[in-house]
């Protein structure tokens, strides 16, 4: 798709509004990029929080913007702080949900009411977890997508709350949450897999709670999405066509529900390599470009590759549980250790452990995970299954060992197990016996080979969903502009 033309002069003008979260963030703003491409005036709109840590990990000038990419900030409404980690998840969405929606309407005043400065808006793409979006877009009489930025069946899990609620299985009773109920198989879930058990459902509903926040939270947010004027999903349909079919039947119209992902791919494709759009960066922790070099001299394929994403926190037992299976495995690592990993304290690994695996592991805080995984050196990915970090590993053809934390991750995990065949869960009984055999296995093991073959066919469907001129995502995301975008009118 070529730049758009201009009406009357000036350029369709998008404002993108993420959940201030670095998952969340990241595919927004390949998505703005894209548009920005695509011919739009992009206003890209980051909590002030997030706006000081993006600062501070990329530069004072990094949130400059370029013509026509401008970044803009709202107020989060939880108090003030400068702490270099993610905000508590639950109490970010409250406060979100409450607050924002004055300061949003009052940005979209400001953009619409500068004389000489950015086209007026003409359209808003929110955050499925940022729906006062929709509200406001509604107000000022332009077309609205909302962007559910984690995995359909993900989506589907959470829909599922409902049956759960009506059947009397949630709230749980506290002896259900060790006794082994949780393996229950999920009974008549609608677009999820039939060998899905009450575990790998979103982990939320593993509360006694029947008022717990979050889970009515969740209900809200993926019912509210039928408002919108289109859905966005990052994911591609051979990835997952029973739980998008399934959306398509509970999110009317049918039409409405744009795949336009994998979006690291379509950025790929569509924004220019080395450009100043390109060098416009998401991550909230300064990224450590030195693995890179350290991959260099490693074999194709030797090294695992240790990433627990931006939210999980862990015991520092369960790290040293974790870091004795690594060195045990007997293969080269590359670790990445947030500085907020370990839960209320600083992350300590023992010094005998860093004596046994010097000149074989490197520990880093942050780094350029999509490139990493691209890196021929790495073999297997232990993540904590978050959906950015598993479609950057299909797309580098990387299989998975997963250890998933909280929200949807479970789901995620359970999927490439049983449905996509591209990874094997770590149980959450850490022990580095565990860890070592599950890393031999995916490395090495006739179990790792097949998963790794089913990880390179995966790619292959993503690259084949995001190519111009046939790709479906790729056509998706060009109908989603031309009807809605820059119509002002319903998708269709």
């Amino acid at each position: 798709m070529g730049a758009i033309a201009a009406d009357a002069g000036k350029p369709p003008h998008a404002v993108l509004v993420p959940f201030p979260a670095q998952g969340h963030v990241t595919p927004m703003l390949k998505l703005g990029k894209i548009l920005h491409c695509w011919g739009f005036h992009v206003t890209f709109v980051n909590s002030e929080f997030n706006h000081r840590r993006l600062l501070r990990s990329r530069g004072a000038r990094a949130l400059d913007g370029l013509p026509g990419f401008r970044f803009a900030t709202i107020p989060d409404g939880l108090p003030p702080s400068d702490a270099d980690a993610t905000q508590d998840v639950p109490s970010l969405c409250r406060s979100t949900e409450e607050t924002c929606l004055p300061h949003f309407r009052a940005l979209l005043a400001d953009l619409n009411a500068r004389p000489g400065g950015a086209p007026p808006v003409t359209c808003v793409v929110g955050d499925d977890v940022m729906a006062f979006t929709l509200r406001a877009a509604r107000e000022i009489g332009v077309p609205c997508a909302l962007f559910w930025t984690a995995s359909a069946c993900g989506y589907m899990g959470y829909r599922y709350y409902c049956t759960l609620i009506d059947k009397g299985i949630f709230p749980l009773k506290d002896e259900q949450l060790a006794n082994g109920f949780l393996d229950t198989p999920v009974d008549s879930a609608p677009g999820l897999s039939k060998h899905l058990r009450l575990k790998d459902l979103p982990s939320f509903i593993r509360s006694t709670d029947p008022n717990e926040f979050i889970v009515h939270f969740a209900l809200r947010i993926t019912e509210q999405i039928a408002g919108a004027d289109a859905v966005l999903l990052n994911t591609f349909d051979e990835l997952e066509r029973e739980a998008l079919d399934a959306m398509r039947a509970v999110i009317p119209p049918a039409a409405s529900i744009h795949t336009i992902g994998p979006l690291a791919l379509l950025a790929e494709q569509i924004v220019p390599q080395g450009s100043q759009l390109d060098a416009l960066g998401s991550n909230l922790w300064k990224e450590d470009a030195s693995c890179l070099g350290w991959l260099d001299g490693r074999e194709p394929r030797s090294v695992v590759f240790v990433n627990y994403g931006s939210v999980t926190v862990m015991t520092n037992a369960e790290l040293v549980e974790f870091a004795w299976g690594l060195a045990n495995s007997g293969h080269d690592f590359l670790w990445v250790i947030r500085p907020d990993l370990v839960s209320g304290d600083a992350a300590v690994l023992p010094p005998e452990f860093l004596e046994a695996v010097e000149g074989r592991g490197h520990l880093t805080s942050w780094c350029p995970q999509d490139a990493v995984l691209r890196h021929e050196a790495v073999g297997v990915f232990l993540t904590h299954s978050g959906w950015n970090s598993t479609l950057e590993s299909l797309c580098a053809g990387v299989p998975m060992l997963s250890w998933p934390f909280f929200a949807e991750q479970q789901t995620n995990c359970r999927y490439k197990s049983v449905e996509w065949g591209v990874g094997m869960e770590i149980g959450h009984d850490v022990r580095r016996e565990a860890v070592e055999e599950k890393i031999r296995e995916a490395m090495g093991g006739e179990k790792g080979k097949e998963m790794r073959r089913r990880a390179v066919e995966w790619r292959e469907a993503a690259i084949r969903a995001t190519r111009p001129g046939g790709g479906s995502s790729y056509a998706n995301l060009e109908k989603l502009v031309t009807d809605l975008l820059l119509s002002g009118g319903k998708s269709s």
